[in-house]
């Protein structure tokens, strides 16, 4: 029996996910991005996580930064380098140029001086893994490509040699051309990671993606990921999503008699709820009634805003009966408030995460769903759904989201397309004009796992909250924002069609 590779875990939150469990242990590994996506962060929090959680101590070779500068710009990730050197943990190699040094490389260039003083600073240390940073800078001023080659074999090997875990940065010039500037280092590399910065509709989105982990597995495809301060980089991997959440019989209120019979009796304890509708048809009054439920049931709910102030929120749930104030003192509620600009859709994703990790509700409430589409990609945003949604049913928490319709009589919208297919139950909310007036209807369009009423109730809202009434009898294409009435003539022709159909 063949044993397999062993790994080396990265430390990078999500990354060992993706890579089943790290890189391959004494191999080389490109990781490759253009300007601004991440590379530089990713090496030395591979160097500092081995030192600080596996116990792995490292060394840094630069070709680029001056060593003072890599470690006054790592201070912001929580990483004190100086502290580790101090400590005899971590050594620099340093090989930058100087300022205004004009290199060029001409006969045989000898990387053995090089390649001597970082086997001294291993030794040093008793290193376990090394980063060179960067690799393109010094190989730009070889004259062909064959060299390059050469000399990226002879440092490989040298490195294997020495039974280091390497990582080699190299530039891009294109998030999807060539894997690195001079197209053979990745022939050289037994692994290759991409890492990519692409701007999409004004917006940048960085991605991670396992090219190849040469004798052992990983997962496919692209991977979003954000660079947060003190934490480093953070992998969101979506292939992490598994449909083996436990689904429980228990209903829980959704603060509404009238809506939890139109239910089948309430929701779901581990149920995703959407609720859509146009702007003033009462979404956020639902909102309220969700949260003013969990708290007469004992339960803590997480309500997370991002198109109403906290202050806005509290004002309005006093004028329903709610008070925000007094149930956060208690510790059944905490309201987060944040425009969707404050942030990335992968900075919220972790937020959100953090944010349920910390309170433990058996609740969460986002108010509004769809204001965050207007940062993020359609992917992108679908993405954000997919890693919100199965995070919170993995927790078994009721979750319920709120999503504005694009027109104020109806229709689908952009958060319908991507969250309806994942959501357990879907409420609709729209207006509906009789005889000059405008009036509100509510139905439940669809309820996972239970019967529910098919009706279009009448929805009225007062100084107490919301009240659900009886159904529209004569009114025809409310859900498809055209509402027309319906003479009592044709409705009595149109039920004895049905009874005799029926029958």
């Amino acid at each position: 029996m063949v044993e397999g590779l062993k790994k080396t875990p990265t430390g990078i939150r999500g990354f060992d996910f993706i890579a089943d469990g790290g890189l391959p242990q004494g191999r080389t590994v490109l990781v490759a991005g253009s300007a601004g996506s991440g590379k530089t962060v990713f090496a030395t929090q591979f160097l500092a996580a081995g030192v600080q959680v596996e116990g792995e101590n490292g060394v840094f070779v630069t070709f680029e930064e001056h060593p003072k500068d890599l470690r006054r710009n790592m201070v912001s990730f929580g990483w004190d380098i100086p502290t580790l050197e101090a400590e005899g943990k971590w050594a620099f190699v340093d090989a930058s140029p100087e300022p205004a040094q004009e290199v060029e490389i001409i006969g045989d260039y000898d990387f053995g001086a090089l390649l001597a003083r970082i086997e001294h600073a291993a030794h040093s240390v008793g290193a376990k893994r090394i980063v060179l940073d960067s690799i393109g800078c010094v190989f730009s001023h070889f004259p062909n490509l064959s060299r390059v080659r050469y000399e990226l074999f002879r440092i490989a090997s040298a490195l294997r040699e020495m039974n280091l875990t390497a990582v080699l940065t190299a530039e891009r010039t294109d998030e999807y051309g060539d894997i690195a500037r001079y197209g053979v280092e990745e022939f050289v590399a037994d692994s290759v990671v991409i890492l990519r910065n692409v701007l999409e509709d004004e917006k940048r989105r960085r991605t991670i993606e396992i090219l190849k982990l040469r004798g052992t597995t990983h997962r496919k495809g692209e991977y979003p990921f954000t660079v947060i301060p003190y934490e480093g980089i953070i992998v969101i991997p979506l292939s992490a999503i598994e449909l083996k959440q436990r689904s429980a019989n228990v209903r829980v209120t959704s603060g509404n008699p009238d809506l939890d019979r139109m239910c089948g009796g309430g929701l779901f304890r581990d149920s995703i709820i959407l609720i859509s509708g146009a702007t003033g048809t009462g979404k956020t009054l639902m909102v309220t009634h969700f949260v003013s439920g969990a708290a007469a049931s004992g339960e803590r709910c997480l309500l997370l805003a991002y198109e109403e102030s906290r202050e806005q929120l509290g004002r309005n749930a006093i004028g329903w009966g709610v008070d925000f104030d007094s149930l956060e003192k208690q510790g059944k509620l905490k309201v987060v408030c944040e425009y969707p600009e404050s942030a990335s859709l992968e900075d919220h994703v972790i937020h959100i995460k953090e944010q349920i990790d910390s309170f433990k509700p058996t609740r969460v409430a986002i108010d509004s769903v769809s204001a965050l589409e207007r940062i993020s990609t359609i992917r992108g945003f679908r993405e954000f759904v997919l890693a919100v949604t199965s995070f919170i049913k993995h927790k078994e928490i009721t979750g319920l989201f709120t999503a504005t319709t694009p027109t104020l009589t109806g229709g689908s919208s952009v958060t319908e397309t991507h969250i309806s297919s994942i959501t357990d139950t879907i409420i609709l909310l729209r207006y509906v004009e009789l005889y000059g007036e405008m009036r509100r209807g509510v139905t439940v369009l669809k309820m996972r796992g239970s019967p529910h009423e098919k009706e279009i109730r009448e929805l009225s809202i007062d100084h107490t909250g919301m009240h659900i009434g009886a159904p529209f009898r004569n009114v025809a294409g409310i859900l498809a924002g055209n509402p027309v009435q319906i003479a009592v003539a044709e409705m009595e022709r149109l039920d004895q069609l049905f009874t005799s159909v029926g029958s």
